[in-house]
């Protein structure tokens, strides 16, 4: 008899699945886009790998893309816990723009990695994400190792990587990135996928 796998612990990160303005190219930042038709697929073909995580508790953003991911997601007996302290940075002025609205409206501004009024920086976006992970791997009861599934957006992702100084990667929908608490702070794991959201496909409808 084979041994059971080893139980991962800390809290996977993941994206979301594709909403409606992913499928767009718009900016969304914390405009509220639901899912996708397609989205809605991903997240469900993602549902057996987060089973295999066994995760004692399952996050989310409460922008409706994350949480829908999240309930596709949850395995069976757990509860989607939704907060903003979970959400997309904001965008400020560039939300629902396309790249291509942007550049018209703010020449050169992409290139030189310039963002418009009302961005949420990195700083920012660590001064509300930080504490609340860190609460969950290093506070009170976290000692046992729980294994925590948050479902959020790539640019909290991206910024927690970027600050533990992991080289940019774009997180693809419904891939993520493991954390943990290590001494008073936090450890970067490696990523994940529970799909590869590009090979899941809408049924043709009857």
């Amino acid at each position: 008899m084979s041994a059971a796998p080893t139980r991962r612990r800390g809290a996977l990160l993941v994206r979301h699945g594709q909403s409606t303005w992913n499928a767009e190219q718009r900016w969304q930042g914390q405009a509220d886009a639901p899912l996708s038709t397609l989205g809605e697929h991903q997240s469900a073909a993602a549902a057996a790998a987060a089973a295999e995580l066994a995760p004692d508790r399952v996050l989310a953003s409460d922008l409706t893309r994350a949480r829908r991911t999240a309930e596709l997601l949850v395995p069976e007996g757990l509860a989607v816990e939704a907060d903003p302290v979970w959400r997309e940075r904001h965008a400020g002025e560039w939300e629902g723009l396309t790249r291509a609205e942007i550049e018209a409206r703010y020449p050169g501004w992409l290139d030189e990695h310039r963002r418009p009024p009302g961005y949420e920086d990195d700083d920012e976006v660590l001064a509300r994400v930080q504490p609340a992970l860190e609460s969950l791997l290093l506070g009170p009861g976290a000692p046992d190792g729980p294994t925590l599934l948050v479902v959020t957006h790539g640019g909290v992702i991206g910024t927690l990587e970027r600050h533990l100084h992991a080289p940019w990667v774009r997180v693809p929908n419904l891939g993520g990135r493991w954390f943990h608490g290590a001494g008073d702070g936090l450890a970067l794991g490696e990523r994940e996928v529970l799909v590869d959201a590009g090979s899941v496909t809408v049924p043709d409808q009857i």
